[in-house]
């Protein structure tokens, strides 16, 4: 993309209504404008970080045996009545009349939805186990909407369902999720801590959330060294459905859970102290990026959602749901990879990953040896952003680093005349000079 055609409002100073880091970066490098009160348009840029990560959420749900729907965002009161969440929810949930009165509302959760799909067609335990997954936007009428995207009332979320015939099998279920978000949050260049937590509205008796680190975290964190160099994206976790399968998820969850633990509760933290050696135990904040819960029959018993089981007797499905904040996880990156100068974008979410900083665009060489670096990125499947504006070096330079250009080059006329162009590595701020045919040829 050509940034004189691009769509990209970056402002110079920090817009005085963001109070947290990751509301005045997106702000400022023109992620998103605010409509109303925790209400945003996710302008071009923010966009793209947000397909980007969602793409990585989606991968890995399919990865894990879940099959994506979409559901609408209008929903029935009647179906919130049948599972007696619809006086229990709140303030939260926005609800609505449409012009032949029928109760309404714009769904904060989906439970009740899917627990309709799932008992209008499933009738057997063969047809288990079951988890439907959706990427949606939702509502919450949040009393006091602030940060951001970080507590905004409109939000994309991903919420996947599973459905089972027996609470082993869903608990079972509970873990084949809980490894699918230590591989997703991590593919995000991101940690993700579990930590044991309430169940809130949601209901049921066994919940995780996931906390990434962060210096402006909401919660306290604590948790055991022991994990952080774990890469799980290339850990052999099957997702099969055999006994052999069940039990290696079971050890790797009861491990984590061992090992790599955090909470925010004092007398947990005493015990969490008392298990992990001195030199292990870390400390910080975190910000809830995601959160699964296991609930057995709380929705579907009263929706009345049985199956056939071998037994020949009828089983009311046990269930659980499995949340990720999406648009959420923007401000959470922005949140823990940031600098002075603005965004650090890990890697596989960046919006743009090779900038392209033309010194004087006008000038013949400098026009043709950025078009050329530009076309041969763009035929080698990078996604590069060439500054091509007739702007003042000082102000380029600005722009890649607070958009957070993970890889830049620079051209200018002397630069070119010697045969050099120089390359930034914006996490670490470090300037290379290269020939430029052996920067041609990294891109090769």
């Amino acid at each position: 993309m050509r940034l004189s055609r691009y769509f990209l409002p970056v402002a110079k100073e920090t817009p005085s209504e963001a109070q947290i880091v990751s509301h005045q970066l997106m702000l400022r490098a023109g992620l998103i404008k605010q409509q109303q009160a925790g209400v945003y348009v996710w302008l071009p840029f923010g966009l793209k970080v947000l397909r980007n990560i969602e793409k990585i959420v989606r991968e890995e749900q399919d990865r894990s045996g879940a099959l994506e729907l979409l559901m609408p965002t209008m929903q029935s009161a009647d179906l919130w009545r049948e599972s007696g969440r619809y006086d229990d929810y709140g303030a939260e949930m926005l609800r609505i009349k449409d012009r032949h009165e029928r109760d309404m509302l714009f769904g904060p959760t989906a439970e009740e939805v899917v627990t309709d799909v799932v008992r209008t067609y499933i009738r057997s335990y063969k047809d288990l186990p079951l988890n439907l997954y959706n990427i949606q936007w939702k509502f919450r009428d949040e009393v006091r909407p602030r940060f951001g995207v970080m507590r905004g009332r409109e939000f994309l979320m991903k919420d996947a369902y599973s459905f089972d015939i027996d609470a082993d099998s869903a608990v079972d279920a509970y873990r084949k999720m809980f490894l699918a978000y230590l591989r997703t949050f991590q593919r995000l260049g991101l940690r993700g801590v579990p930590m044991r937590a309430a169940t809130g509205p949601i209901g049921g008796d066994l919940s995780h959330e996931f906390i990434i680190l962060a210096k402006n975290g909401e919660s306290a964190v604590f948790y055991d060294s022991v994990y952080e160099d774990k890469d799980w994206t290339t850990t052999d976790i099957s997702f099969e459905n055999d006994d052999a399968s069940k039990s290696a998820r079971k050890a790797m969850v009861d491990e984590v859970l061992a090992a790599y633990a955090a909470t925010d509760e004092m007398h947990e933290e005493e015990q969490f102290l008392a298990n992990v050696p001195e030199d292990r135990r870390r400390e910080g904040r975190g910000i809830e990026v995601g959160h699964i819960f296991f609930f057995g029959d709380k929705y579907s018993k009263p929706m009345n959602a049985k199956v056939m089981g071998k037994d020949g007797k009828e089983h009311v499905l046990q269930m659980g749901s499995y949340g990720i904040g999406v648009s959420r996880l923007v401000g959470a990156v922005i949140e823990a990879s940031h600098d002075e100068h603005g965004i650090i974008w890990p890697t596989e979410i960046a919006p743009f990953n090779l900038g392209i900083v033309n010194l004087k665009s006008g000038d013949t060489a400098c026009d043709e040896l950025c078009k050329k670096i530009y076309d041969l990125a763009t035929a080698k499947g990078l996604d590069p952003l060439y500054d091509d504006r007739d702007e003042r070096a000082g102000a380029k330079f600005a722009t890649m680093d607070v958009i957070g250009v993970p890889k830049q080059v620079v051209i200018g006329p002397r630069g070119v005349a010697n045969g050099i162009v120089e390359v930034k590595n914006r996490k670490t701020q470090e300037k290379t000079e290269m020939k430029i045919e052996d920067f041609l040829k990294s891109i090769e």
